[in-house]
């Protein structure tokens, strides 16, 4: 079940209800209904993934159990390596094994030897990704002795099957999404009618924005060798808006989802196309994987690597980032746009910036001609680098360069847009420019229209449920939710 069918719109109607009205004051039977509509919200998926979920919830439980219960070091050094290479291994297991796979079978056919690597295309378990991760991140805090573990099963299974962050995110640490299980949540109309105009929001930037971008990226990219340079640079463009609003639109629908239901999840995007550099970029952009990362990966490789200096942190940050590309799949273009944006902090490194600072300030209505030029560079550097992200294979991505950044670029090229082209671009633009006018505040729609007179803002709430009826192009997924 996803967000954007009338499947999850029934579902949610129906489990609001109960949640708030049937069992308001008892907590326990609160979270077990969450349990079970994150189960059944999983489940609807493809309910033969479910026991993997519940497998995954069972031995994370007991396994935190058995490391902060154990005095013994060795000990509980094996229940944490055991914890990783389970969690590590199913990551492995459904989505490189193919890719493996043919990977030796290239090594050996350029020595005549032919292998039958033809294997059975594994089902990637929609939000595998996710909850592997949540729970990794529970067991190597509890051995770190930085959380301690639950012990009531239903508040850790409910942790680890959430169902609005389940499938895409956010991947929230267990220090700040169990203690909000554990404890009474209390209704806030305040806070609801911000959940309501988040989740807006997010199914603007998916149906209007997102959903249209698609099929015109899927047919530069599908048809590029045929295709003006000009046209290239647009589609680029394109889909590194969609990636945003469809990734973003997420977000922002389970952050409101889960506001309707009394939790606060990590917020994942801050208005990330309006950095200075790449490393504001990545403090923007899926902060929850980058925070990820960044304490499990990034800072143990950089302390371990201290005495190498600054080589030692481009060390660190090229296998971080390697590490974020793989992330996304089994494909050489994901590590290559990890290895490219890692090569990106390498300057930002060398000049002793990398923590530097330089964020635009909320108060200005313009931005200079050295930020706007920043911005408009570290766009274009992103940009770049889903052409790579896109892409099929790694020369399909140096030949979509070879013809895009080609003279003819600069020549003249008649097109003539579709409305519903025209349509998307206007709204691509509106997006960016509410994005930057309310930057300031958490999300950019919390603001607008408070201060209207009621039937004007119910107007344009109507107005805005209108385009995106009109303008939707339904029946696609969200493209994270593959990862």
């Amino acid at each position: 079940m996803f967000f954007n069918t009338i499947y999850f719109a029934a579902f949610f109607s129906v489990f609001f209800l109960f949640y708030w009205y049937a069992f308001p004051r008892n907590l326990k039977l609160q979270n077990v209904l969450l349990l079970t509509g994150s189960y059944l919200f999983y489940g609807w998926w493809d309910w033969r993934f479910l026991p993997l979920l519940i497998s995954y919830s069972l031995l994370y439980y007991f396994l935190g159990i058995a490391v902060h219960a154990s005095q013994n070091n060795n000990k509980r050094l094996c229940f944490l390596l055991v914890g990783v290479s389970v969690g590590l291994g199913g990551l492995v297991f459904f989505k490189f094994s193919l890719f493996i796979l043919q990977s030796i079978g290239v090594i050996f056919s350029h020595y005549g030897i032919f292998l039958n690597t033809v294997a059975s295309h594994f089902i990637l378990p929609v939000g595998i990704s996710f909850y592997t991760f949540r729970n990794l991140s529970y067991l190597i805090d509890i051995y770190m002795k930085k959380v301690k573990p639950t012990r009531n099963w239903v508040v850790f299974f409910t942790y680890v099957g959430f169902f609005p962050s389940l499938v895409a995110g956010p991947i929230d640490k267990s220090n700040s999404l169990i203690p909000q299980i554990e404890n009474k949540r209390v209704f806030d109309y305040v806070n609801a009618t911000d959940a309501m105009r988040l989740i807006g929001w997010g199914f603007f930037k998916k149906f209007v924005i997102a959903d249209n971008c698609s099929p015109l990226t899927n047919d530069i990219f599908d048809n590029y060798q045929n295709l003006p340079p000009q046209v290239l640079l647009l589609g680029a463009f394109l889909y590194t808006i969609q990636m945003y609003a469809d990734f973003s639109g997420y977000s922002d629908i389970a952050l409101g989802i889960s506001r309707l239901l009394g939790f606060k999840i990590t917020r994942n995007f801050d208005y990330p196309f309006f950095s200075s550099n790449i490393a504001e970029f990545w403090k923007k952009w899926h902060i929850s994987l980058t925070s990820w990362l960044t304490e499990y990966i990034f800072t143990p490789l950089n302390i371990a690597l201290r005495d190498m200096g600054k080589f030692g942190i481009i060390l660190a940050i090229l296998i971080n980032f390697m590490a974020v590309g793989s992330w996304h799949g089994a494909n050489w273009t994901f590590v290559l746009f990890g290895f490219f944006h890692g090569c990106l902090f390498i300057p930002l490194i060398i000049k002793g910036t990398l923590n530097k600072k330089q964020k635009i300030s909320s108060e200005k209505l313009m931005p200079s001609i050295y930020e706007a030029a920043n911005m408009l560079g570290t766009f274009l550097l992103v940009m770049f680098s889903f052409i790579i992200f896109r892409s099929a294979s790694v020369s399909d991505a140096f030949h979509y360069f070879y013809i895009m950044l080609s003279p003819n670029i600069f020549s003249y090229s008649q097109a003539i847009a579709s409305p519903r082209e025209v349509l998307t671009l206007t709204f691509i633009l509106l997006m960016l420019y509410l994005e930057w006018v309310y930057r300031s505040n958490e999300n950019c729609v919390s603001k607008i229209g408070m201060n209207w007179v009621k039937p004007i803002r119910w107007a344009c709430y109507y107005l805005c449920i209108l385009i995106i009826f009109f303008c939707a192009n339904l029946g696609q997924n969200f493209i994270y939710a593959q990862f």
